[in-house]
């Protein structure tokens, strides 16, 4: 349309993707707990496997991943091995038997395979826990897109966003959500791929973007080869080159991949289809939908990280292009010009001038690159896709671990399903405003913010549910007594160094040398010693437990 801005291009194309979630919404609203928690075990395999995509393809996928990848090269890998090394381990491992087992959550699952009310309780918690700190960069992902495209506070942004997950999310539960998850699904994978595939032709004459980021340039030159030289120049280290240690990327890779078999909010998904059968196949669907975006990020992170440098690298700051100063207005990007010269000087060295929030990069990257509007406009719905899609199927998990795991199986047995859907309704409504003061006041960047969360499932619930299906004789007191040590070591070493002593924060002080973002592989580690010494010093399981774990591991029939 001639004549209309980014701006206008972004209403319209928002504004449609909306317009779609609410209609779904109205659509598909919730009329029993069945359909509320698990969708009524009706969904068909390769629906789940596009909503579980969704689900599971954060703001942390779409917005931050490529930007981490752009600003750290090589180390910024452990992202793409941890997530979907982690989604292959739950697909193999935990989704088929918690399928077969049939129980509408995770902490029902542990409350009933640990014959304990306090197992079921010490879950929640952690459910809980790992829940709001994920949803905090979800929301912070809405924010940084409403703030840029709609030109509006951050904060407001996190409260427009707050709206609407609150109304499909309160309304639809599972059932509105997942179909919500499936045009979500399409609207992000395909504003991923359409300016990956434009700067793909323009910068190398390849459509492919994943083949297009090995290729050559018009000069001759290795596109990586390019952007190692131009890093070395500006003293910010060859781009394909990590500095990481390989101890903490073990760690933090394995954190992210545990992480992410320990999910609630993605585990509850295998609960939404009719069969056993269905279980696997949806989650190979979600896989191959998974990998479109995953091979992708690398290919965008290199194309905006060589576009950037170009584009800002001592160049005068008055000539700079409108994007520039829009992001500036949101302050996630920064010059201040140390030497007075007038040009930025964006080096690796404390002579820096230019500070770039790592969550702009996707977002930025076709404007950067001088895409046309729509496109740009575009990428903003698809950012907006993917926080809200995972931060709906988050307050899921915290409506209904308060509504059905701690009212009615424990607080409140004795309630109807009218009033057990009514509380789900009241606790996920209590959810979002939580969900949006997080948002509002993030731990720190989206992918930084998610990294903690999967490492505090990795070190809670992993170990939980693992030995949930394939030990018989773990026992209540060893699973508790695990889940407690695993999630108060890990919560203590991330908020000493995250929040109490920042400054602290550098590898020379870490615990076995191993960061933050990777404390979560040690404190599965401790939950797993944990739970087997207990287990050794407390009374043995029935034999009940022991039939019932049998049960959950032989296939189905059909």
């Amino acid at each position: 349309m001639e004549g209309w801005d980014i701006q206008i291009w972004t209403y319209v194309i928002v504004g449609f993707t909306f317009a779609l979630y609410i209609g779904i919404a109205i659509w598909s609203k919730a009329g029993s707990t069945g359909e509320f928690y698990v969708a009524g075990k009706g969904v068909s395999p390769l629906a789940n496997g596009m909503a579980t995509a969704a689900d599971w393809m954060s703001a942390a996928s779409f917005i931050s991943m490529a930007g981490l990848i752009a600003f750290s090269g090589y180390d910024g890998s452990v992202y793409l091995m941890g997530w979907t090394g982690g989604y292959v381990l739950l697909a193999l491992l935990l989704a088929p038997y918690l399928r077969k087992f049939g129980k509408f959550t995770v902490p029902d699952f542990i409350g009933e395979r640990y014959y304990s009310n306090t197992a079921r309780t010490v879950a929640v918690v952690c459910a809980l826990f790992v829940s709001f700190t994920y949803i905090s960069g979800q929301m912070r992902g809405v924010g940084v897109v409403f703030s840029r495209f709609l030109e509006v506070d951050v904060n407001m942004g996190v409260i427009i966003g707050m709206l609407m997950v609150f109304f499909y999310a309160v309304m639809g539960g599972m059932k509105g959500i997942t179909y919500t998850q499936v045009a979500q699904y399409c609207i992000l994978i395909f504003a991923f791929l359409v300016p990956a595939i434009f700067i793909s032709i323009l910068m190398t004459g390849n459509a492919i973007p994943q083949i297009g980021f090995g290729s050559t340039l018009s000069d001759g030159t290795y596109l990586l080869d390019k952007l190692d030289g131009l890093q070395s120049e500006l003293g910010f280290g060859v781009y394909t080159e990590g500095v990481k240690s390989k101890w903490d990327v073990f760690c933090i890779t394995a954190a992210l991949m545990f992480g992410t078999a320990g999910l609630p909010h993605v585990i509850v998904r295998f609960f939404t289809v009719k069969k056993v059968k269905d279980a696997r196949k949806s989650a190979g669907y979600a896989l191959l939908f998974i990998a479109i975006l995953y091979t992708t990020a690398p290919a965008i992170a290199v194309f905006a990280k060589t576009n950037l440098i170009h584009t800002v690298s001592n160049q005068e700051y008055s000539s700079m292009p409108d994007w520039f100063s829009k992001w500036e207005e949101t302050g996630l990007i920064n010059f201040q010009d140390k030497n007075g010269d007038g040009k930025i000087q964006f080096v690796g060295s404390d002579q820096n001038e230019l500070i770039i929030d790592n969550d702009i990069m996707v977002l930025a990257n076709p404007e950067i690159a001088k895409l046309p509007d729509w496109v740009v406009a575009l990428v903003a719905a698809g950012g907006l896709a993917a926080a809200l899609s995972t931060a709906a199927g988050l307050l899921l998990v915290i409506s209904s671990s308060v509504s059905h795991d701690l009212l009615k199986k424990q607080w409140m047995p004795n309630i109807t399903e009218k009033q057990e859907l009514k509380y789900a309704r009241i606790s996920a409504g209590f959810a979002v405003l939580c969900a949006g003061y997080f948002g509002m006041y993030p731990p720190g960047y989206v992918a930084a913010t998610v990294a903690i969360a999967f490492g505090l499932a990795a070190a809670s619930f992993f170990p939980a549910i693992i030995l949930g299906i394939f030990s018989k004789k773990m026992n209540k007191e060893g699973a508790v007594a695990g889940m407690v040590v695993g999630i108060l070591s890990t919560s203590a070493y991330i908020l000493y160094f995250k929040f109490i002593n920042v400054e602290a924060n550098v590898a020379s002080n870490w615990l076995f040398g191993v960061s933050p973002e990777g404390f979560g592989t040690v404190g599965m580690l401790l939950n797993f010693i944990t739970s087997f010494v207990v287990m050794k010093l407390t009374p043995p399981v029935d034999q009940e437990i022991v039939d019932l774990v049998e049960d959950i591991r032989v296939p189905d029939p059909v």
